[in-house]
C-alpha cells in the first residue's frame, strides 16, 4: 500500500485510512476487529477513531469505538506498528461526555484526551484532532452559500490562540505526538498556521474534511492552503455516506443502510443532489466498474489528498474500498467527471 507524508511531520501514511465510526452500534467488537485485521494484513497503517464515536452520537455508545481500537491494539500487540488518529469535539450541548456542555478550553481538552487514552490503552494518539470548530460555522466549514451573514458569534468563544496553546502542552506533556482540524475553513486553519508561526503553538499538520464527487468545496481555497502550509488533506467521505454506493438510487432506503436506519444522510439529500448522485453513479455503471469502487478512486487519484478515509459495515464492503487503491484513474474518466461538475457544481458541501 503506497504512502505518503503526513505535512511536516516524519510520519507516512498509507493512502487509505481505516475509519471506524460504525463499531459500537452498526458493528460489534468482533466486527470490528475482524475489519482492522484485514486493513493490517493489506498494509493499512492508518486508523482513524473520536471520542464521540460510535454514530450517531448519544450517551449509551460515547467512547464505544475507542474501546473496540483499544482491545484490537491490546489483543494484536500492534500499538507500536500504527499510526492512530482520534478527536476531541468542538462546541456542543451535549452534557454527557464531560457533565457540562463542551468548549475547546483547557479543562475539556484534558479531560477528553485522558479519556480517549484510557478507551484505547495507550500513553499517546499520534495526531490528535480538533472535530470541528467551536465557533458557529455551517457544517463542514465550507458551505457554497451562506444563509445569515455575518455569521452568529457566542460571547464566550474561545479564541483559537487559547486552544492552539492547550495542543502545545499536549505535545509537551506526550499525550500527543502532532495535531490536526477538521471541519475547518481556509480563514480558521490560516488562523491557527499563523497563531503557529508568531510562537504560540505548533502547526496544524493536517485537516479532515468530507471530499467526493457532489463535495468539492476543499478544492476552492483550501487546497491552495494546504499546498503552499505543508497541511495533509484526509478525506472523510469520499462514499458521500453511502450515496455513491448506488444503494441509495431512486429514493432506495435498503434494510440495513444506515440512512434506513438512522435518518441521518440531511447532507446527501439537499435539491438536486440526487440528479447529480445518480449522474456519477451511471457514470460508475458505463466504464464497467461498482458505483463505489469509482467514487473511491476518485479521491486517491487527487494529489492533493493525503489519506483517504474509508468505512465499511461488512468485509465485502471493506473490501472494494481496499480495491480502490490498484484503480488506474483514467483521462476518460477525469473528463467524464468534470463534465457532470461543471452541470451539477458541488450540491452536498
Amino acid at each position: 500500500m503506497q504512502q505518503r507524508r503526513l505535512g511536516r511531520t516524519d510520519l507516512s501514511v498509507t493512502r487509505i485510512c481505516l475509519g471506524t465510526m460504525t463499531w459500537g452500534q452498526q458493528n460489534t467488537e468482533a466486527e470490528g476487529h475482524a475489519q482492522m485485521d484485514l486493513a493490517f494484513e493489506r498494509g493499512i497503517n492508518f486508523f482513524d477513531t473520536a471520542e464521540m464515536y460510535s454514530i450517531p452520537p448519544k450517551a449509551e455508545t460515547y467512547g464505544s469505538t475507542e474501546k473496540i481500537v483499544g482491545s484490537w491494539m491490546k489483543a494484536r500487540c500492534t500499538r507500536d506498528k500504527i499510526i492512530l488518529a482520534s478527536k476531541v469535539v468542538g462546541r456542543t450541548d451535549n452534557d454527557w461526555m464531560r457533565g457540562h456542555p463542551s468548549r475547546l478550553v483547557r479543562a475539556d481538552i484534558f479531560d477528553a484526551i485522558d479519556k480517549s487514552l484510557a478507551r484505547l490503552g495507550t500513553d499517546y494518539i499520534d495526531i490528535y484532532q480538533i472535530h470541528w470548530p467551536e465557533r458557529r460555522i455551517p457544517w463542514g466549514s465550507n458551505p457554497t452559500r451562506v444563509g445569515e451573514w455575518p455569521a452568529p458569534r457566542d460571547a464566550d468563544e474561545t479564541p483559537i490562540e487559547e486552544t492552539l496553546g492547550v495542543f502545545d502542552d499536549l505535545i509537551k506533556a506526550g499525550k500527543i505526538r502532532h495535531y490536526g482540524l477538521s471541519n475547518e475553513s481556509a480563514w480558521g486553519t490560516m488562523r491557527y498556521v499563523a497563531s503557529s508561526d508568531m510562537g504560540r503553538g505548533p502547526r496544524p499538520v493536517s485537516i479532515q474534511n468530507a471530499y467526493n464527487l457532489v463535495n468539492r468545496t476543499f478544492e476552492v481555497n483550501l487546497a491552495e492552503v494546504c499546498d503552499r502550509e505543508d497541511i495533509g488533506l484526509l478525506a472523510y467521505s469520499p462514499l458521500a455516506q453511502g450515496y455513491l454506493t448506488g444503494k441509495y438510487d431512486h429514493g432506495a432506503r435498503p434494510a440495513g443502510a444506515r440512512t434506513t436506519l438512522f435518518d441521518r444522510g440531511q447532507r446527501y439529500e439537499k435539491p438536486h443532489a440526487a440528479e447529480a448522485l445518480l449522474a456519477y453513479n451511471d457514470l460508475a455503471r458505463s466504464f464497467g466498474m461498482e458505483p463505489a469502487l469509482f467514487a473511491q478512486a476518485f479521491v486517491l487519484s487527487r494529489q492533493f489528498v493525503t489519506a483517504s478515509i474509508i468505512g465499511a459495515t461488512s468485509i465485502p464492503q471493506l473490501e472494494t474500498a481496499l480495491s480502490a487503491a490498484d484503480v488506474v484513474w483514467t483521462e476518460e474518466m477525469e473528463k467524464a467527471v468534470n463534465d457532470i461538475h461543471q452541470r451539477t457544481g458541488n450540491p452536498c458541501p
